[in-house]
């Protein structure tokens, strides 16, 4: 019943929205409208459309998409947008009624995880059909993304494709950049010491790329719940490998890795909270964290420097 109740409801929305898409017709601009779910995402529309795409993010720093509920005036700026870009292998999880109704409405959606084949996603461990969403940690699959948003923007703004050709250029300068940052900052880390233990296993191809062993208190999913037997587990483990640093993420509460911190001491080992990473969304201006590059250079110096 609630289920029905909630189809309905968003219909309503929807309706309410399309109306209202009517109505500013008139007033809109000439360029493409482009409403992004994470703040990554919004971040890498905004590199590659430049001044020629209007676009607007649906979370702000700090939101974790996993649980993010949206709201009517959420459904509205998804309607009311010419293109609903967002990340898919479910870590919007609770936007899945809308975007089912915006498919619907035939409403134009970039979907990131087309921009990957299925041998560059991660399978969650145990579950064989379902991948790894934050895919943005692998700095190669961004690349992919970014060619991917360059093609789907050219494809319905074809007259200004050389501006998105020409900001992709750039963009893929400035990962590969980050790349070679990364691989130095990680090579100064003997790899004995390479441990990266976080809330969630939000870091897992970041860990494959870049050779950590990852280990999350929760699963892929920050709406799972880590028992007691697993932070007991997870404590052997980083007192048995000495590993120096644990981390707590900018969009998940902290009193799980706090908890975990106390029951490695009761192991005998003193580890410390080596630093807040950004996980599932990105840091604002103050943080230094407000770009996916910043964001990422700002990760790698915590982890490597709590490490050492």
């Amino acid at each position: 019943m609630r289920s029905f109740k909630r189809i309905i409801t968003l219909s309503l929305f929807f309706l309410l929205a399309g109306c209202a898409q009517t109505e500013s017709k008139a007033e809109s601009t000439d360029r493409l409208k482009v409403v992004a779910t994470t703040t990554m995402l919004t971040d890498l529309v905004n590199e590659i459309g430049g001044d020629a795409v209007e676009v607007e993010g649906l979370m702000g720093p700090g939101i974790d998409p996993h649980g993010y509920q949206p709201t009517p005036s959420d459904v509205m700026k998804l309607s009311n947008a010419d293109i609903v870009a967002y990340n898919g292998l479910n870590l919007e999880g609770k936007l899945g009624d809308v975007f089912e109704n915006l498919m619907e409405q035939d409403k134009t959606l970039f979907v990131l995880e087309e921009a990957l084949p299925e041998t560059q996603l991660i399978q969650e461990e145990g579950n064989s059909t379902a991948s790894d969403p934050h895919i943005w940690f692998s700095v190669a699959n961004w690349q992919l993304a970014a060619e991917y948003i360059t093609n789907e923007l050219s494809k319905h703004d074809p007259d200004n494709k050389s501006v998105f050709e020409a900001n992709n250029e750039q963009y893929q300068e400035a990962l590969v950049e980050l790349d070679t940052y990364i691989k130095e900052r990680v090579a100064s880390l003997p790899e004995a010491q390479r441990y990266l233990v976080t809330a969630h296993d939000a870091f897992g191809y970041f860990g494959a790329e870049y050779g950590f062993e990852v280990v999350g208190l929760q699963g892929i999913n920050t709406q799972t719940e880590a028992g007691t037997g697993d932070v007991s587990a997870l404590a052997d483990f980083i007192a048995a490998n000495e590993i120096k640093a644990v981390f707590v993420e900018s969009s998940v509460p902290t009193k799980t890795i706090e908890s975990l911190k106390d029951a490695v001491q009761n192991k005998g080992w003193e580890v410390t909270i080596g630093g807040e990473l950004f996980s599932d969304a990105l840091g604002d201006p103050s943080q230094d964290a407000e770009t996916y590059i910043k964001m990422y250079r700002y990760n790698i110096d915590t982890i490597i420097d709590a490490l050492k």
